[in-house]
Formats: structure tokens, sequence, C-alpha cells
């Protein structure tokens, strides 16, 4: 009989290290009495070195032990537990585990001891952690993201109840990069996002270890300072963040630089202040740091939030204006500076605001280039040009000698289909490809991609012709001018402005249109208000001139009747 008794505990041991369970029996002092293999494999104790051992010893960490005492309470008590709970191993590492411990009886109901059954469940824990971590945390950078942030900003604003009234402020440093989207479509997404990952490394390096740095999306970062005592203090890290940016990057064997806008924004609990107002104010901060230069940063004042929200205002206004329509073409003539012949004339944008009135481009335009609406802007612009010159030509054959200028953003040359879209509106309306031409900004040659490059390629294979417009704004580098395929180049009007009574500006521009003549580039002065101007510009070889002296901007209709005196004089 006690042989097949023992054949029995035999059998129910090998029942009990099948199972992938760890089962561990104590008795009332808490000293193992029975070890099972899954126990040994999780907690790294063989069953002989456990045996008769407490074990609290063996498993119980500092941070279990609050724990443990709760499950001795309930298993005193006769009641069973479950739940979760950190155990220790052998070598010293953690491992959490979900499990029961039920009290063991003898006949009489005496309490004997207990026996544990728990499952390790760190790699369900890892995967809740993983899953936690991707819904706070941006998956690219790792750092914290906009719901992080702002959970965390609302608890620091709390924080400050506890200071004095006045003191003890949160700082919001909200910044973005101002080349990213130039160095993004350049060098290709892979390239844009290794750069994030390093302009995320640089600023963390810069930061205090209890400052907290967050990616809101795109190339947006934003930093929360707790204990700020004064707006220096924040704008001190301001610093620190733009000049940890001034060395270059690395990028597939080149090397790029940019610079960050840096918004600050300091509030309290005890000025009532939120998270997302703080957030709104750091970011219209941002904005009027951009107006500064790239590398600026500025501090929140009322103003700003006035001015953003004027700014947002102006958007959705001008969303509205794309879609019904509300803009109108003005026209002024381009002339031949050696016969005072009428070779062109240019197609500039109004905003017919429904309560402003007649809006210029410089109240708008910037805005549509920084939220894409000058995409579907310019496609209006070319479908209104396009048939209007068509009709001038119809009702005035000399008219067909002349080219029509359209301004065009260098947002339109990605993506290879204005080339296309170009070529098939001519088409559509039976217009010479030699009457468009179109006028591209300075500044675009310095950071134009090689997508970009390929569309002005390819307009210039059509006959399209190619101006650069604004010359002496930007960079004013002749040397950019070789490596694309313009025509002419336009002299910005601060350069003919007091021409005649500037002696070192009449060299500098006698001198500029020699370097163009000698790279085969026709040299348009922009802004000729007076008879002196257009004879001196004549003097010195240049070709073509646009200004008030020739003639005002007009709608299509009053530049139209002027048309037949220019055209059968």
């Amino acid at each position: 009989m006690t042989e097949e008794k023992d054949e029995q505990l035999r059998f129910q041991a090998m029942l009990l290290d099948a199972v992938g369970q760890s089962v561990i029996a104590t008795d009332l002092e808490g000293k193992v009495l029975y070890w099972n293999r899954a126990a040994e494999e999780i907690y790294g104790w063989s069953s002989e070195e456990a045996l008769g051992r407490r074990l609290r010893d063996l498993t119980v960490s500092e941070e279990s032990l609050e724990k443990a005492e709760e499950v001795g309470s309930e298993l005193r008590a006769g009641r069973a537990w479950s739940g979760e709970t950190l155990l220790r191993r052998k070598d010293g590492s953690y491992v959490p585990m979900l499990g029961t411990a039920t009290p063991l009886f003898d006949d009489r109901r005496n309490l004997v001891g207990m026996i544990g059954v728990s499952t390790d469940i760190s790699e369900r824990k890892a995967l809740e952690e993983e899953l936690e971590r991707r819904a706070s945390h941006d998956p690219l950078t790792r750092l914290p993201n906009r719901h992080a942030f702002v959970d965390r900003l609302g608890i620091a604003l709390q924080r400050t109840r506890r200071g004095k009234v006045g003191s003890n402020k949160v700082g919001v440093l909200f910044m973005d990069l101002d080349r990213f989207k130039t160095i993004n479509d350049s060098l290709g997404h892979e390239a844009g996002d290794r750069l994030l990952v390093t302009v995320a490394e640089r600023l963390k390096n810069r930061l205090r270890p209890e400052d907290v740095l967050a990616r809101f999306g795109g190339d947006e970062f934003v930093v929360l300072l707790e204990s700020v005592e004064n707006p220096s203090e924040a704008l001190r890290v301001a610093q620190r963040i733009a000049e940890s940016l001034r060395e270059p990057f690395t990028l597939d064997d080149f090397q790029v630089s940019v610079s960050t806008s840096v918004g600050v924004a300091l509030g309290s609990a005890h000025t009532n202040d939120d998270p997302e107002g703080m957030q709104r104010g750091a970011d219209a901060a941002m904005y009027r740091a951009k107006e500064q230069g790239p590398g600026s940063y500025a501090v929140f004042d009322p103003a700003m939030q006035i001015r953003a929200q004027e700014r947002l205002e102006l958007e959705a206004e001008l969303r509205q204006a794309v879609e019904q329509e509300e803009f109108v073409l003005h026209y002024q003539p381009i002339v031949s500076l050696h016969n005072g012949s009428m070779v062109g004339f240019e197609a500039l944008l109004r905003w017919r605001h429904p309560h402003k009135g007649i809006q210029r481009p410089s109240a708008f335009l910037p805005l549509a280039e920084e939220t894409d609406l000058i995409v579907p802007i310019d496609g209006w612009v070319l479908e209104e040009v396009c048939p209007q010159a068509k009709r001038w030509e119809r009702d005035y054959p000399c008219a067909s000698l002349v080219t029509m200028n359209v301004n065009l953003s260098p947002r339109n040359l990605k993506g290879g289909g204005l080339a296309r879209t170009i070529e098939e509106t001519l088409k559509r309306v039976a217009l010479k490809v030699r009457t468009l031409a179109l006028d591209i900004t300075e500044g675009f040659l310095l950071k134009a991609s090689e997508d970009q490059a390929r569309t002005l390629d390819a307009l210039k294979k059509m006959g399209i012709r190619l101006d650069l417009d604004d010359f002496g704004t930007g960079y004013s580098s002749l040397s950019y001018l070789k490596n694309f395929p313009v025509d002419g180049v336009k002299l910005d009007k601060s350069f003919v402005e007091g021409l005649a009574e500037d002696t070192a500006g009449m060299a500098l521009v006698r001198k500029f249109i020699e370097l163009c003549h000698t790279l085969g580039l026709e040299v348009l002065a922009e802004g000729i208000e007076t008879p002196e101007q257009a004879t001196l510009l004549k003097e010195m070889g240049c070709d073509l001139g646009q200004g008030y002296y020739f003639g005002r901007l007009l709608p299509s209709e009053e530049f139209a009747e002027r048309l037949p005196a220019v055209f059968l004089a």
C-alpha cells in the first residue's frame, strides 16, 4: 500500500512538473515543501536549494514586500488571494507574476500551509508597456508625443499651486526647424527622418534631466521646463537650443544646416493657465520668432495671441476664397527699353475680399505658401491667364507677338505634374507655348530640389520662357544662374529707386547688366517710375522695363481698353 501511495505521489509530482506554471507549497512558517520544475526555471533556484527555505527569502523583493504581507494576511484568515506581484529571481532580477495563493487545511480544518500557482507574465507586461509607450511616445524619436506632453504639462501646472503666488512658473518652448521641408524634399524622407532623430538627440543633450522634450509631429518639438522663476531663465534654454543646432548635420555624405525658431510661454496654476492655452501661446510666440529671422526666439504676450487668432481667421477666409474663386488678375505692361514697344504684360494676383476689398499679394501670399493653398491658387491663375491671352491674341493680332508673365510658386514645381498641366492647358486653348512666361523667385535657386530642377528643365524644353524674379532681394548670386535654364532676370525695384542720385548704385546695376548679358540673359528692371530712370537704364543696356512710368496695374477690362492704342499706333 505504501508503494502504491508513493507511486501516486510521484505521478502527481510528474504532472505538476509538466505544467507551465510555477507551483509552490509551504508550511505555516512559509518554508518551502514543494517546488516544481517551472518554479526552478522561473526563479533560478533548484528544488534542492529551495526546499526547507523560507519562500520570502527566495522570491520576495523590496518592491513586493507590501504585497507579500497582504497575501500572508489573507491566508492566515483562511482566504485565498489572487493578483499580480513582482518577485525576485536568484540572480537578483525581477519577474512579474500572475497567480493565486490558496490556504491548505488538514482534515480538522486547521490551516497547515499554502499552495501558490502562478504564471510568468513578462511577455504580456512587455507588450502592455510597448503599447503604452506607443500610445504616449513618438515612434521615430521615441520622445513623448503631444498627448503625453499635455498630461505632463497639466501635472506641472498643478504643482505650481504649492509654490508662492508669482513664483515657480512652468515654461513651454515651442519650436520647429526652419529649413526642414527643403531638406526633406531634396534628400528624401529617410534622410529627413534621420535628421529628426539626430536633432532630438542634440536637444536632449542641452536640457536638464528633469526637462521634458516631446515631438508633436513633423519638425515640431516642444520642451517643458518646471520651476522657472523668470523669462530670462527660459530664454537661456531657448538660446542653448538654438546654439545646439548651429553645427551642420551629415546626411548621406551631405552636410546640411538647420536652425530653429523658438516660442516661449510661461504660466502657472495660480494664474489659471491651462495646457492648451500655454501651447497656443508658445506657438504664437514661435511665429513671432520666425518673423525675426532663422534661429530667433520670442516670449509670448497677449498681442501675439491676437495675431495668432487673426492668422487662423485669415487662413479660413483664404480657404473660402480658393473655393469661391474670390481672386482677380491685374495686368501691367512690359516694355522694350530699346524702342519703347510693349513686348509683354505681367499678370498680378489680387484678392477681392468680400469685406476688406482688394488685397495685395503681400497680405495673403505668405500664408498661402505656408499652408500649400498657393498650389490651387496658382492653378486658378493659369486657368485664367491662358484663355485671356488667347482672347487678346484673337482680338488684336499683334498681341500674338507678346508674352504673358505669370508668377509661380516653387511648390508647384514638385512632383513633375506642372509641365504636363501647362502643356494640356495650352493645347486646350490653342495658345502658343512661347506666349507664356513663368517668373520664379530668386531665393528658390538655393533651395531647389532635384525634382524641382527637372520640372524646370521640362518646362524649358517645351519652350516656356523662365524669368528670375525680384533679383537683389535675397542671395543675389549670379553663380546660381548658370545651373538653371532661365532666360531672363528681373532686377528688383530697390535697385531702380534713387538711381540717378546713387553713383555706386549705378555702377552696380551697370555691372549686373553686363554680367547677365555675358550669360545670355535678358534684364528687366522693375519699378521704373520716372523718365530719368528709364533713360539711365536704356543707356546701361537694360533690355526691358516695367513700372508706373509705362503703365499702372489694371483689371483685364481696363487693360484691354488700352490694347488698341498700343497695337494700332
